[in-house]
Parts: C-alpha cells; sequence; structure tokens
C-alpha cells in the first residue's frame, strides 16, 4: 500500500484547514498596505488609551506633584503604598465614595426608568412622522455638551432669577422663599435631576432599538392569550429587554466618577456635599484645593474608580450569565 493510501482521514481533513492559515498568514503579513489602514488607528487606541492607563498605574506609586519638577522622576518619586495608605485614612476620600455611590445608586435607576417610559410611549405612537419628531426632542439633550447643559442648569437653579424658584413660589406657590437649590440640602437632589436630563434621552434610544427589535408575533399570541397591555409590558417586553438593561448598566457605570456636573454646579460644595471621588481626586491632581497637585495620589484614587467600574460591570455580566443558564 501507498503512503497516500494509509493517510487517516483525520490527516486529509487536517489539510486543508492548514492551507487556508497559511494563505491568511501570507495575505495578513504581506499586504503592507493593510498596515496604513490599521496603522493610525492602532497608534491614537495606543496613545490616549494604553499610554495614560499605564501611566496612571506608575504614578499611583509615586508622589507626583505637578508643582515640584523634581518628584517627576519615577525614581526620585516612588514612594511604594504610600498612596493608598494614605487613602485608607483620608475621611474625605470616603466621604467622596459615599456621595459617588449615593449619587450612581439614586441616579442610574430614576435614568433607566425614565428613559424605559419614554421609549414605551414613543413606539407606541402610532403616526410615524410624531414618533420620529418625539424621538428627535428627547435626544436633544444629549447632543448639548456638559458643560453648556450644566450652566443652563445652574441659571434655572438660581435662587432670585431662576425658573425654578419663579414656578415654586409664583406659578404654584408652595413656598414663600424660594428654596436655595443648590444649597446643602438640595444641592444633591439637584445635580442628580440635572444628569437626569441630560442622560435619559441616549437610554431612550437604547430601550427603543430594544423594543423595535421584539417580534411582534410574541405581543399577538400575548393579546390571543388575553394579555392586557400591562400584561404584554411585563411579559413580553421586559424580558426582552434584559439584554439592553445590561448594555446600559455598564454603559454608565462611569457615572460613579460624576466629575464634569460636580464641578461646574457646585465645585463640590457647599461643605463637600457634592464632592465625589472622581472630583475630589481632579482638585487633588489639578488645584491646589486640597494639595500641591498630587497627581500620584489622585492616579491612585482613579484607580479605586476603575475598580469599582469592573466590579459593577463584572456583578451585571455574573447575573445576565446566571439567568441564561
Amino acid at each position: 500500500m501507498t503512503d497516500a493510501s494509509m493517510t487517516s482521514p483525520t490527516v486529509q481533513a487536517r489539510r486543508p484547514v492548514r492551507r487556508a492559515n497559511s494563505i491568511l498568514h501570507r495575505r495578513w503579513w504581506g499586504n503592507p498596505v493593510g498596515y496604513l489602514f490599521v496603522g493610525p488607528g492602532v497608534l491614537l487606541y495606543l496613545l490616549f488609551s494604553v499610554y495614560p492607563i499605564i501611566r496612571g498605574l506608575i504614578m499611583a506609586f509615586q508622589d507626583y506633584r505637578f508643582l515640584r519638577p523634581a518628584t517627576r522622576n519615577p525614581f526620585n518619586s516612588f514612594n511604594g503604598l504610600e498612596n493608598w495608605i494614605e487613602m485608607v485614612h483620608d475621611d474625605t476620600f470616603w466621604h467622596s465614595l459615599r456621595v459617588a455611590l449615593t449619587f450612581t445608586l439614586t441616579a442610574l435607576p430614576l435614568n433607566m426608568l425614565l428613559g424605559l417610559s419614554c421609549a414605551v410611549l414613543i413606539a407606541s405612537i402610532p403616526n410615524r412622522f410624531a414618533e420620529t419628531v418625539t424621538r428627535v426632542i428627547a435626544y436633544l439633550p444629549v447632543i448639548l455638551p456638559i458643560s453648556v447643559a450644566m450652566l443652563i442648569w445652574g441659571m434655572l437653579y438660581e435662587p432670585s432669577v431662576g425658573y425654578f424658584s419663579y414656578f415654586v413660589t409664583k406659578i404654584i406657590p408652595i413656598w414663600e422663599t424660594s428654596p436655595r437649590w443648590l444649597g446643602f440640602d438640595w444641592a444633591l437632589p439637584s445635580t442628580i435631576v440635572a444628569w437626569v436630563w441630560k442622560q435619559f434621552g441616549f437610554h431612550t434610544l437604547l430601550f427603543l432599538i430594544g423594543i423595535y427589535g421584539i417580534p411582534r408575533s410574541l405581543y399577538e399570541a400575548a393579546s390571543i392569550d388575553g394579555a392586557s397591555a400591562w400584561g404584554r409590558f411585563r411579559y413580553v417586553t421586559l424580558p426582552s429587554l434584559r439584554p439592553i438593561f445590561t448594555l446600559v448598566i455598564v454603559l454608565s457605570a462611569g457615572i460613579v466618577s460624576a466629575t464634569e456636573q460636580m464641578l461646574i454646579l457646585t465645585g463640590g460644595g457647599p461643605a463637600e456635599e457634592t464632592l465625589t471621588t472622581g472630583l475630589y481626586s481632579y482638585l487633588h491632581a489639578f488645584t491646589t484645593v486640597y494639595s500641591d497637585m498630587r497627581m500620584g495620589y489622585a492616579a491612585a484614587m482613579n484607580l479605586v474608580l476603575g475598580l469599582v467600574h469592573m466590579i459593577v460591570a463584572g456583578i451585571v455580566f455574573k447575573g445576565v450569565g446566571t439567568e441564561r443558564a
């Protein structure tokens, strides 16, 4: 018998696969034009994503102070775990983390509830033109830069000339004198309202995409079984939107930093009532409010925020995997 006839079927089946892999290998490594297209994107990713992460990891173990040039040398400013030990004993850091978690656990559910409600209402509009206009109006706040949106809300919250003050004292006289919306008692709820207004349109769009993807046959079957509108929403819409809920939570994990809106609206005040960890690290790194621009300590705090993001995402994905199993 020849060698060819003695070749096993398994070996013969592997040869086309190896030949295809060899062709792909030659096409990939032997085509310089592909690198010209991929190269700029990879370079930008390395420059603006990978490098900051690596630099932040290094700075978290340094006594890096922007106003002290001698500390910018990584060999002279390495301080081991001193930043982390200081963080454990920093009462302001723990207070800022509590504020950030309170903000997140309040604003995110409200935003998801409002976004889902708006998505259901928009999807139920029979007129296509009216539905499109409503969808555009709901998404308009998302287009605004965060700085512009928060400046608008700052003017609305003005106790003397702001619209909210006029509304609660003149149109519907709930109070004789308007409360200070950005004062001690109302600052955190006011910033939550502003953030929800700014972001709910994005969540509305995501939920709309999920609703449009639900097969109509499921609603028809539920109607035949005698399900009411609430029953169709509970047993058809909500279960079908579980992947969208996961996506919304993961994409919104960055809310825990809550830096820009707090910086513009309140600056972390009054009396640190709206001081989140993201804002606290920003003030440490780029101002002299708490220190002489200690970027190393700020990097350590931001690493903690990154860990919180990963923990939240991990819990969400684990929960989704358990439900699917």
